[in-house]
Order: C-alpha cells, then structure tokens, then sequence
C-alpha cells in the first residue's frame, strides 16, 4: 500500500485523479480542520461552516477524475470555501426574498381574495334580482343595461314610447337598490 503522508500536494492531486482512496484520505486529513477555521471565520456559524467544507470535500470525491485545479491543492480549496460561502448567501437572500414576497401576499392577497368572492356573490345576486323583475321590465333593463342601448333604441325595438322605457328603466334601478340595499346592511352586519 502507496505511503501517502509525506507524498507533497502535487503528487496527491495526479493520485486523486486517478480515484486513489487513500489520496483523498490524504487530502482530507491535511485541509479539513483549517477549511473548517477559515469557513467559521467568513460564515460565522459553526454548523453551516461545517456543511460548507463536508460539501466540498463530497464534491472533490464525486467528480475527482473531472477537476481541473488550475492552481495548487491550497488554493482551490480555500477558493471552493469562498465560492459556496457565496452560494449560501445567495440561498440564504432567496429565502428572504420568498419570505418577504409571501408575507405580502398573506397581507395584501387575503384581502383580495375576500372581496372578489364577496364580488362576485354581489354579481350572483343582482343577477338573480334581474332575472325575479316583471318580464317586460327585465327585458327593458337589460336592454339598457347589458345591451347598452339608448332609450330612444329599447323604445323603438320594442314599440314602446320613450317615456315608458324611461319608466321602465327607473322602476327597476328602484327595485333593485331596495333589494340590493337589504342585502348590502346583512352583508355588513354578519361581515
């Protein structure tokens, strides 16, 4: 068995390279514990520190034979600290930024959900209250309200006089705001 601890850094990469168990060993046994310092240093968590340099020597052993180290040993591995020192911060402002954006949402969408539910009860019922007017009352209404045409228009499709759609039209906004108004107080009270 290859004698690995008095073997420079240099040697240790070609050995890793090649899936040597014992260089990586090696590698960890030497870098582990001042990685560890330099990551508390920067992230000043323990755990995290410790999550930073158990990821990357996990990567240094899962994609050993792909590695280019551009540098020495050293080198790249303070530079990998830094690096997922730097993810961590990104995560760490995702979070922040979700948090922050579902707070809102909690605050303002609660709010915007209620109304367009009460919104559309409203719709349902002013339906309903056209649908409960006289028929030629309803007609007229709705002529002028969802076909939007003038009076002298309903007037002269329906052979009425313009006084009479006039009417017409007039009784029903009456009919529907007393209904309408019931409603809108027990709304308000049960609200």
């Amino acid at each position: 068995m290859l004698d690995v601890t008095s073997i420079a850094d240099a040697e240790l990469v070609v050995l890793l390279k090649e899936g040597h168990r014992a260089a990586f060993s090696e590698i960890y046994a030497r870098y582990q514990g001042l990685l560890y310092i330099y990551a508390c240093k920067i992230v000043k968590d323990e755990d995290e520190a410790e999550d930073i340099v158990q990821d990357i020597f996990i990567y240094l052993w899962s994609k050993h034979s792909q590695i280019q180290f551009n540098s020495s040993l050293s080198a790249y591995l303070y530079s990998a600290v830094r690096y997922k020192f730097f993810d961590l911060l990104d995560r760490k402002k995702v979070r922040v930024d979700y948090a922050e954006s579902l707070g809102k949402f909690l605050d303002t969408g609660v709010a915007i959900t209620d109304e367009y539910i009460r919104e559309k009860e409203l719709a349902n019922l002013i339906e309903k209250e056209i649908a409960r007017l006289p028929a030629k009352m309803r007609e007229v209404f709705e002529l002028s309200r969802k076909a939007h045409l003038s009076h002298r228009e309903i007037a002269q499709k329906l052979n009425l006089s313009e006084k009479t759609v006039k009417n017409q039209v007039n009784n029903s906004l009456k009919e529907l705001r007393f209904k309408l108004g019931l409603f809108s107080i027990l709304l308000f009270l049960f609200k």
